[in-house]
């Protein structure tokens, strides 16, 4: 099982706010999207790179977030990523999003690898040897 933690940095924008400053509610969804890809290229490798050599795209199955505190304009948060679950065709990753020590949102995601077509297909050998 794979134990490393993958950590992003980000600053919350105007753009990123509601017209009370606070963290639109979808958004939370970008910043977990911009940590997973952020912790592929970390392995060394590309979400391109494993479309172009292997055939194969990671898509997301499920996202169950929970919403714990808002975020605000000008703050600086960090997603902490980590895969709980391996199997043949799917990952279990928990992504926690924080402002110092408080907890914003935490979040289950079951990622699915697939083919072109959609189809799941086993998670390649060179993607599931780095996160095992």
């Amino acid at each position: 099982m794979m134990s490393k933690e993958f950590k992003y940095f980000a600053k919350i924008y105007y753009e990123d706010t509601d017209a009370g400053g606070v963290v639109y509610y979808a958004n939370y969804l970008k910043f977990l999207e911009r940590a997973r890809s952020e912790a592929i290229y970390s392995l060394g490798l590309t979400n391109k790179e494993i479309l172009d050599k292997e055939g194969v795209i990671i898509i997301v199955k499920s996202c169950n977030i929970e919403y714990r505190k808002p975020a605000k304009f000008e703050d600086e948060i960090e997603v902490f990523s980590k895969i709980n679950e391996v199997k043949n065709t799917s990952f279990k990753m928990k992504q926690v999003i924080k402002r110092k020590t408080d907890i914003i949102a935490e979040a289950e995601i079951v990622l699915v690898t697939v083919d072109k077509d959609v189809k799941p297909v086993r998670i390649p050998s060179i993607l599931k040897n780095l996160i095992n």
